[in-house]
């Protein structure tokens, strides 16, 4: 069966999920794109006809794709149960439902099975949330996790396509010895690193964005009891978002035993050579469906520790990419009708 497919945004994110859809052969009968304001927009040398999104779009859309805060923050809040009303399948790249308990937040490789009972309604993880567990989850079901500490390292494109424009424009300016200006961030980016990804609106002095890979992890893994503690740091990279984590876990596990479990995980490349120049980087995680782990080592700060760095296409499997795939699993499984 070929289905009826919207793409609701077309900022960094939309444009990559229209591109990963074809990429990917979804089984598509059609292809409908949506945005605040119509018009037409160019992607790969095809052009496409922008709609207005309205409620009234949904009425023949099998799955509809919300690209989230890149160009259309607010639009599943407005638009997303609506779709779902009028026989549409959501899912949504956005932070608004993921902590809903009617939602499903999902990452295929590590819990479809959550898929099973959706309401209509599903949500893509935050993108550092996504890269960081897919190596952790499967270490997690060997000697199961007690701790981690996380510090991102955060590409510019997880903030959307101005961010992206702003770092090159930055960049361009110093090569001719012009200022540099900044309009999205707060401070210059080029050259520089930013420990400021979210806003500040806790008393505890976390980010939302740190705030988020707790409380996605604890949902995606189905418990609560994980202590975690990240720092996210926005770094003057296009694309590829990289993550320093330190584990604890309740049974021993060896660097050795870690290697041989991701060398078998879908989803994971194990890039572990050091001492060849060998690791994980996000100029090779770019356009790459897996998440590349590699610097596995003994964390001797923990009783039973590794320490491992993993780089992720942010904008592929930390967004497009993994809501593609929850489709794709929903089709396979049987668990999306017409």
């Amino acid at each position: 069966m070929n289905w009826r497919v919207a793409v609701v945004g077309v900022g960094a994110v939309g444009t990559e999920m229209i591109r990963l859809l074809h990429a990917r052969k979804f089984p598509m009968a059609s292809l409908k794109v949506l945005a605040r304001r119509a018009r037409t927009e160019v992607i790969d040398g095809i052009s496409y006809d922008v709609r207005t999104a309205t409620p009234e779009e949904f009425d023949d859309v099998d799955i509809a794709f919300f690209a989230g805060t890149e160009g259309e923050k607010g639009a599943s809040q407005t638009l997303g149960w609506e779709a779902v009303r009028r026989g549409a399948i959501v899912i949504d790249n956005g932070d608004d439902f993921r902590m809903d308990p009617r939602v499903p937040l999902v990452v295929p490789e590590i819990n479809a099975e959550a898929l099973q009972h959706h309401q209509g309604f599903i949500a893509n993880p935050n993108c550092s949330t996504i890269i960081a567990l897919m190596p952790l989850a499967p270490l997690h079901r060997a000697a199961r996790l007690r701790r981690f500490i996380a510090c991102t390292y955060q590409a510019v494109s997880g903030t959307g396509s101005a961010a992206i424009r702003e770092l090159e424009t930055q960049v361009r300016a110093w090569a001719v010895g012009e200022p540099m200006t900044h309009q999205v961030y707060p401070h210059q980016i080029a050259f520089n690193v930013l420990p400021s990804v979210g806003s500040f609106k806790d008393p505890s002095g976390e980010s939302t964005e740190e705030q988020k890979m707790r409380r996605e992890t604890h949902k995606i893994l189905g418990v609560s009891d994980i202590q975690i503690t990240t720092t996210c740091v926005r770094v003057p990279v296009f694309n590829g978002h990289s993550v320093a984590i330190h584990a604890e876990f309740e049974q021993p596990i060896t660097p050795e035993r870690a290697r041989e479990i991701l060398r078998n995980t879908p989803g994971v490349e194990l890039v572990d050579d050091p001492t060849n120049a060998v690791y994980p980087m996000p100029i090779w995680a770019s356009g790459r469906y897996e998440v590349l782990v590699g610097r596995i080592r003994r964390d001797p700060s923990f009783e039973h520790g590794l320490a491992l760095w993993c780089s992720g296409d942010n904008i592929w499997k930390g967004a497009a990419q993994n809501a593609i795939q929850i489709a794709e699993e929903l089709i396979a499984r049987g668990w999306l009708r017409r």
